[in-house]
């Protein structure tokens, strides 16, 4: 599979959230030797290209309000960067974030809005997977997000390095 650098679109929670998820993931990196990330659900992916990605930041920022997310359960997977997460429910703010910036940044690009908040990225057994998923409560039923973020990023990614790669190309506050 080939690997390029992209740029990934993420929202950013609000407190309490934010502190909760960062504690999780903080504590599961140092649990499982695992890289530390900032929280966030990512809503699109695509070209790398700043000026872009700047612009199509902007405009989000200035169309759309702070977004509630219905939070589902605790999931796990055998891929890298959802090896444990949190999984939100689709909505139309979400859905119509993800048009404006697909539209902005003129990218066509393939990424499936699957939202969801990872909290540990580490190759594990599934049944290590299973039991850490049942172990994990989120606090809230709701989450909200008021921040939007571009951050440069190798895609697939696959490692510890990469996610220690990361750039943040810029963010924006929601504002309406």
């Amino acid at each position: 599979m080939s690997r390029r650098t992209v740029i990934a679109y993420w929202l950013i929670p609000t407190q309490p959230a934010r502190s909760f998820f960062q504690g999780v993931i903080n504590d599961l990196g140092r649990q499982y030797d695992a890289p530390l990330f900032e929280p966030h659900v990512t809503v699109h992916v695509g070209l790398n290209r700043a000026a872009v990605a700047e612009s199509a930041i902007s405009q989000a920022a200035r169309f759309c309000k702070p977004i509630k997310l219905k939070a589902l359960e605790i999931g796990h997977s055998s891929e890298f960067i959802e090896t444990l997460f949190l999984q939100f429910a689709l909505n139309t703010e979400l859905r119509r974030l993800n048009e404006i910036i697909r539209d902005v940044a003129q990218d066509s690009s393939h990424y499936q809005l699957k939202p969801h908040s990872s909290l540990l990225y580490k190759k594990m057994p599934a049944a290590a997977r299973r039991e850490l998923a049942g172990s994990i409560k989120a606090p809230f039923s709701e989450v909200t997000f008021d921040a939007l973020k571009a951050v440069r990023c190798i895609s697939p990614t696959q490692s510890r390095a990469d996610v220690e790669g990361w750039r943040a190309v810029t963010t924006k506050k929601l504002s309406r």
